[in-house]
This record gives structure tokens, C-alpha cells and sequence, in this order.
């Protein structure tokens, strides 16, 4: 039994409690919950009746917990991530693990240095219409890549910024680009390979905020491919879609809904049998699958911890998809392509304004 401790119990947390509290993860359990706020973590803890914790130092001592799921604002992560690896706690890091890359070289370090494992969480690779069109992927359906899109068209309001003081700020947040379309630029990346180079623009449209609301980019892939990233939090009067679209020379995906979660489109030159069963029993993600991917990635997680096989999403995947999205930050700060790989001179991610 893998036992787990929360640190940070704000919005995110209800579904890590929940999956680990709820007793829905075979082999995983949820001994206490941690959060400066007293009244977040106590609401938690009396919810699953464990321990709640109020300082970082206090859940850490505890010899109950095995790993912590690092739940707290993105530019604490680092922090938080390297004080767990230091008390020898696995690490579940929620993305993106960290707002500068030479953070995150510090997390990845800190936890081999430490003997522990580093998890970030991108869950959406779990999500079943994501497997079955990764397997098509692997199985070399699409033959040559040619364009890959994804959308983040979502409605967050002033209300959802004014929630908590670091919600979109450079130093703790970052904007559209690092927060809600996070996942979506990793899976565009973990379909499409390595980027050569991107171009993006952004603006801050309808909020008040430092960072941005809404963000549009081209990307030059290492393989010849082409790729789009349109994302918004600028979406009225309420959320549209988070998908990604795969076009190859012999077929099309596109995996639409919410998140990422609902195959709208699944066509290949060359037919199989199997497709009309994808279409009919993968399209979208059964019920009993909370959250969409989260179970099946905290199951992988514990697999991983208990076997102690190798992580889909280590340290160096968490770190490859932030310097995606640096150089994102880059090119909107400087006007100009960026070529990947980089040093970020212009970007304000993760800097105090």
C-alpha cells in the first residue's frame, strides 16, 4: 500500500482527494492532507478522516507518507518538489512541474539525487481516445505527419482569477499557455516529436491579469510537420472544447469534448476491422473513469512505485514540454521565431513582476 500525502489543497486537490481518499486507486491510500489555509485542509481532512497537516515541514516528518502529491501554486513547485525529494518522498508533481527550466533541472536533481521518483502529472495521456490514436500512432496508421492542432477554447472569468492572489501572475501562474493549455502543447509534442521552432503572439483580451488570456502559435516540427496551438480563457459565455487533431498522408484523428476525451473524427486510407469498434467503444471515456485520466494515471503511478518501473511522464518529459512553452513565452516577448533548443533571455515566466 502506497501512502500519499496532499500538499495544497486548492481547487485541483478535490480530485486527487477524492480518487486517493475515495479509495479508488488499488494499492494507494491517503493518510494526510497539508495547507497553510487551516479551513481548506481541514475540510479535506474531516471529508476522508485523515490528518491535516498546516506547514510543508509537518506533513514531510511524517513516516506514514510515501510519496506527496505537490498540489500548491506552479511557481512553488520547485520548493515543495525538493524539500519531498529531501525527506524522501516520492514525488507527484501537477503541471507544469515548474515555471523556469533551471527549476525544474533542480527538481530532477534533487530526486535522483534522493533515490525517489518524480511524476508530473499530464493525465490526458491516459484519456482512452488519446490511447487508441497513440496506437495508431505506433502503428504507423497516419504514415507521414504533416499538421497538428490543438485547441483550448474555455471560459475562465474574472471571479476564477480573483480566487486565489497568484492566479495569473508571472511569478506563481503564468497564463493560458502555461496553465490550461499545458496538457494540450505536451500532447501535441508527444505525438509530433521534437519542435525545431516556434512563433506565437499573445494578448490579455477580457481579465485583468499580468499574464495572458489568450495566446495563438505556429511550430515547426523536427520531422517536417507543421502545428497549430490556438488557446483562449477568453471563451463566453462558457467552455467550448480542448482538442487535438492529427493529419497524416493516411489518415485523420481529432480528439475533441472538454478535454481531450471524446473522439469527433477517426478515418485512415487503409481500413481495419478494429476501427468500427474504436468509433463504437472508445470514442469516449467510459463513465467510472474519474476525472478522465486521473485514475488511470495515479494507478500508473502506483504500478511505477510498486514495481518500480519507469514513468510515462519523469522529470525530463515534465521538463521538455515547459521548454516548449518558454519558448513560447520567448517569441511573444521578442516578436520573433525562436529556435528550441534555447536559453530564455526575454521570457517573464516564473519572474516577479
Amino acid at each position: 500500500m502506497i501512502k500519499f500525502g496532499l500538499l495544497g489543497c486548492g481547487r485541483i486537490s478535490k480530485r486527487h482527494s477524492d480518487l486517493l481518499g475515495g479509495g479508488h486507486i488499488k494499492g494507494a491510500e491517503l493518510v494526510a492532507v497539508c495547507d497553510r489555509e487551516r479551513e481548506r485542509a481541514d475540510a479535506i481532512a474531516s471529508k476522508f478522516g485523515v490528518s491535516a497537516c498546516y506547514e510543508p515541514d509537518e506533513l514531510l516528518s511524517r513516516k506514514d507518507v510515501d510519496a506527496v502529491a505537490v498540489l500548491t501554486p506552479s511557481g512553488l513547485h520547485p520548493q515543495h518538489a525538493i524539500a519531498c525529494a529531501r525527506a524522501g518522498k516520492h514525488v507527484v508533481v501537477e503541471k507544469p512541474m515548474a515555471l523556469r527550466l533551471q527549476d525544474a533541472d533542480d527538481m530532477i536533481r534533487a530526486c535522483d539525487e534522493a533515490g525517489v521518483k518524480l511524476f508530473v502529472v499530464k493525465q490526458n495521456r491516459f484519456n482512452v481516445p488519446i490511447v487508441k490514436a497513440r496506437e495508431a500512432l505506433e502503428a504507423g496508421r497516419f504514415g507521414k505527419l504533416v499538421l497538428g492542432t490543438v485547441r483550448v477554447r474555455w471560459c475562465r472569468e474574472q471571479a476564477y482569477y480573483d480566487q486565489d492572489a497568484w492566479r495569473g501572475t508571472w511569478a506563481f501562474d503564468g497564463g493560458v499557455l502555461t496553465n490550461q493549455a499545458s496538457h494540450h502543447i505536451d500532447m501535441l509534442e508527444w505525438f509530433f516529436g521534437d519542435v525545431v521552432s516556434v512563433h506565437a503572439r499573445s494578448s490579455t483580451a477580457l481579465v485583468k491579469i499580468e499574464t495572458e488570456d489568450t495566446a495563438v502559435a505556429t511550430l515547426k516540427f523536427r520531422n517536417g510537420a507543421l502545428g497549430i496551438i490556438e488557446a483562449t480563457t477568453a471563451a463566453r459565455p462558457t467552455d467550448i472544447e480542448g482538442s487535438l487533431s492529427i493529419l497524416g498522408e493516411k489518415g485523420t484523428v481529432e480528439v475533441g469534448g472538454f478535454a481531450m476525451n471524446q473522439i469527433r473524427h477517426w478515418r485512415f486510407v487503409d481500413q481495419l476491422p478494429s476501427d468500427k469498434e474504436v468509433i463504437e467503444k472508445f470514442s469516449v471515456n467510459p463513465p467510472n473513469v474519474y476525472g478522465f485520466g486521473h485514475q488511470a494515471y495515479y494507478e500508473h503511478v502506483v504500478e511505477c512505485l510498486a514495481e518500480r518501473g519507469a514513468a510515462l511522464v519523469d522529470g525530463f518529459q515534465g521538463r521538455k514540454s515547459l521548454e516548449l512553452i518558454s519558448a513560447l513565452y520567448e517569441s511573444i516577448e521578442t516578436g520573433q521565431e525562436v529556435s528550441l533548443r534555447f536559453v530564455p533571455r526575454r521570457s517573464r515566466l516564473g519572474v516577479p513582476s
